[in-house]
């Protein structure tokens, strides 16, 4: 049994993180580290790892870290995860990794990703030179687009497998959703910034301002030298709900709002003079982590009163229970088993209100959740200034339009082996959103892991 209680981590009051764009969770000391640590139970069968996409060694980091050894726990993280700083912050770790823990069969289980997170923050706190390791170069080259989760993995792994990695980012900056979607106050951009760099130190070159599809497509990367090419594009299309008033000026895609807010750098006006309006009244439809963020960032940014709309009950909803809470000890209000009809504007085509009607639950549809279905004559007006929908995401359809012998699903999504992340076109690898939809940061990188392994075994052959 567990000696002491699950440690808390310190937060910023809710009062005044309401108000700022300042991190909200604050990170362990390192005597709290030291004691979430000695939590662990160090078991023979490691379950924890068999819930981790990408296979860290969890017990093996502990274990250096209860022994005061961060130096060690850092390299145990890294050699499965190049991305530790990011995964400790934004990973659903209690579908995951936390979700085989012994300890929370009883209990809370071991606090996995807080302390990811501590051995990361440690490292780039306690910066130590450190010779890289030799790498015995392939000859090989592989061209990744886009710098995401995805291909910042895939990158990764390549590079110290010896090949010569060049990614492609469309963006001025790299980092992909963790830079456009993921709000600073979750994940500040400094320490996407870092783990990039980390990357960059592997010998990865990283091409911005570079448009596959545009500057060069697929074919013409495998022609001109390129050995492998992986996708790791994401799913940056934003879906819509498809009812009338929806072109009306005040309502923002999910995507808009959050480039806007975050890669543009609006919070910081007029410093960064990004126009974004920000009504007294702001609804946020969806029940996602996505549609937290946006409203978080709306109540940051001024909104008088910000609420969410989800067409199901709370106990249905995909966001993670901490940003939910979060949300609303924050002030954001919800509004459940609601759905959008249409929006309704005035002669200027300025957003007025949501035209709503109630819901409620029947059967489990596919995804395993409630299907919600409309309550005769219940229809409502919202008043609201601005409307951010958050609904998902697909794939800009311009690699796929652009690449021969590449299949697509129906809704955009890039036909890909789950195992390998080989697709139907030889030499092409995919992973992350651009295969599955938009998904979790930490599912992007399992795939790319996998996708790397096969590239190499494919390269190796190819020699």
């Amino acid at each position: 049994m567990a000696k002491v209680d699950r440690m808390d981590m310190p937060r910023q009051l809710a009062e005044a993180r309401a108000k700022n764009f300042d991190e909200v969770a604050l990170g362990y000391t390192p005597q709290m580290a030291a004691s979430e640590a000695g939590r662990c139970l160090n078991c023979i069968k490691k379950y924890c790892v068999s819930g981790c996409p990408v296979g860290i060694d969890i017990p093996g980091f502990i274990s250096a870290l209860r022994e005061n050894d961060i130096k060690r726990a850092s390299r145990v993280l890294k050699e499965k995860n190049a991305l530790p700083g990011i995964c400790g912050r934004v990973c659903p770790q209690e579908t995951q990794c936390e979700a085989y823990c012994l300890l929370g069969k009883k209990g809370e289980p071991v606090a996995i990703g807080r302390l990811e997170r501590f051995v990361a923050d440690w490292e780039s706190n306690n910066p130590s030179p450190e010779q890289p390791i030799a790498i015995t170069p392939s000859g090989k080259k592989v061209a990744v687009v886009g710098s995401g989760p995805a291909g910042l993995t895939c990158a990764a792994e390549l590079a110290r497998l010896g090949h010569k990695v060049t990614v492609f980012e469309a963006l001025h900056v790299a980092g992909g959703v963790l830079l456009y979607g993921i709000p600073e106050f979750r994940l500040p951009k400094t320490i996407v910034g870092r783990e990039v760099q980390y990357i960059s130190s592997l010998g990865v070159e990283i091409r911005l301002n570079s448009v596959i599809g545009k500057i060069d497509n697929v074919d013409e990367l495998l022609s001109s030298g390129y050995d492998a090419v992986f996708l790791g594009t994401g799913a940056g299309l934003p879906i819509f709900l498809g009812v009338p008033g929806e072109n009306l000026s005040g309502v923002y895609s999910a995507n808009e709002f959050l480039t806007r807010v975050n890669l543009m750098k609006a919070y910081r006006f007029p410093e960064f003079d990004t126009p974004v309006k920000i009504g007294k009244k702001v609804l946020v439809i969806g029940g996602g982590n996505v549609a937290m963020d946006a409203a978080r960032c709306a109540l940051r940014m001024g909104a008088e009163e910000v609420s969410i709309v989800y067409r199901r009950s709370e106990a249905e909803m995909p966001a993670r229970r901490e940003e939910v809470e979060n949300a609303k000890e924050e002030g954001i209000k919800f509004r459940f088993l609601t759905s959008p009809k249409s929006f309704t504007g005035d002669p200027k085509r300025q957003l007025t209100g949501m035209e709503c009607q109630e819901m409620e639950l029947g059967e489990p549809d596919s995804t395993g959740r409630r299907r919600p279905l409309p309550k005769p004559d219940s229809d409502f007006i919202l008043e609201t200034d601005v409307a951010v929908v958050a609904l998902g995401t697909t794939p800009n359809p311009l690699i796929a339009q652009t690449t021969s012998g590449l299949e697509v699903t129906r809704h955009g999504t890039v036909i890909a082996d789950e195992m390998t992340g080989r697709t139907k076109k030889l030499g092409v690898w995919a992973g992350g959103d651009v295969v599955t939809g938009s998904a979790t940061v930490i599912s992007a990188m399992g795939a790319a892991k996998r996708a790397a392994a096969d590239i190499n075994d494919f390269l190796r052959r190819e020699s």
